[in-house]
């Protein structure tokens, strides 16, 4: 399946069906009174987060969604039938924004989360509404109103544990595969991956889920290279794990460019919790290794740690970190309780 994050879609209300202007005709009763029935109301938009989608694919093949409209009232004081809702079926994850694409109209974090996104009009009022006692017979009914036409954006960002950082190249894929059931396209060029991938990771008995994105380049955040709707992928991360190519000849240079576009990127990306660690160290000897270690340490003002995708060195260790992290606001919500 094609995974696609972002998808511009059409949607209308259903309009409200008239009022009736219709009186009584009975047997013996020469002066009916009104009795025109009231018009339905027309058909919502509705998007709902459901399980089992991970991407907008389908709204890339209908773009255009109509609710129906209601059903005209009719005598002997009928209601006329509802329209029918139309419903969006979108992953967990989804934004829906605004036809500027900024602003936020709703954000579906759950399943079985539903927000009305566009309602439908309200029926017309039949003549029996508009009886008095200076207007016995009124030939007067209101119209149905119309219903809401808007284009909305949906925005997928992907809802993980955790989220694999790096320039391209710098061996995100390979950790991926190596720790996960994933298995993300792997080469060694930049860009290899293309879409955003998820994989279960699991470290001492217990599992978490993990994001790798396509790598950034610098001017991310302005939309450089595949562009900047990928950090929105690892905005709902607990943690990231910020990966630097080992064998790279400025680690302190691509360190520095990540963390730029995440500070210029906005919101609290950048004070979220980080891992940093030097990747693709099967590749050195241990002179280089000691060199590229603290290079790393001095450019991440703190402890680095270290290890190779590929022979698998270090690996549990950087899931442990990354797993006791995840973990602390559990932990720390456990240790608050109070057990009699």
């Amino acid at each position: 399946m094609k995974f696609l994050d972002l998808a511009k879609v059409y949607i209308r209300s259903g309009g409200g069906g008239n009022g009736a202007v219709s009186f009584r005709r009975e047997k013996y009763i020469e002066y009916g009174g009104p009795n025109g029935g009231d018009g339905g109301k027309g058909g919502d938009v509705i998007a709902e987060a459901v399980e089992g989608l991970n991407t907008l694919i389908d709204y890339r093949y209908q773009q255009h969604f109509f609710a129906k409209n209601g059903v005209q009232g009719a005598g002997q004081n009928r209601t006329g039938k509802d329209g029918e809702d139309i419903i969006l079926k979108v992953p967990v994850g989804t934004e829906i924004l605004d036809e500027d694409e900024e602003t936020v109209i709703a954000d579906l974090t759950e399943v079985g989360q539903r927000v009305t996104i566009a309602s439908g009009g309200n029926g017309g009022w039949g003549n029996l509404h508009f009886k008095s006692s200076t207007n016995q017979a009124p030939r007067r009914a209101n119209p149905g109103q119309p219903g809401i036409e808007r284009t909305i954006w949906l925005r997928l960002k992907l809802i993980a544990d955790a989220g694999l950082l790096g320039l391209p190249n710098a061996g995100k894929s390979t950790f991926l595969a190596a720790t996960s059931n994933a298995r993300p396209k792997i080469a060694d060029y930049p860009f290899t991956t293309l879409h955003p991938n998820l994989g279960v990771v699991g470290i001492d008995g217990t599992e978490f889920v993990i994001a790798d994105i396509p790598g950034l380049i610098a001017g991310a955040h302005e939309g450089k290279g595949i562009g900047d709707r990928f950090l929105g992928h690892v905005e709902r991360c607990s943690v990231l794990l910020h990966l630097v190519d080992g064998t790279s000849e400025d680690i302190a240079g691509d360190y520095r460019t990540i963390i730029r576009e995440l500070e210029e990127y906005g919101g609290d990306l950048a004070a979220k919790p980080r891992v940093t660690a030097l990747n693709k160290i099967d590749a050195l000897d241990e002179e280089e290794r000691e060199a590229a270690y603290k290079t790393l340490r001095d450019a991440a003002g703190g402890d680095v740690m270290s290890l190779s995708g590929v022979t698998g060195e270090g690996v549990q260790d950087v899931l442990r970190a990354l797993r006791s992290v995840i973990d602390g606001p559990a932990e720390e919500e456990r240790e608050g309780e109070w057990h009699p």
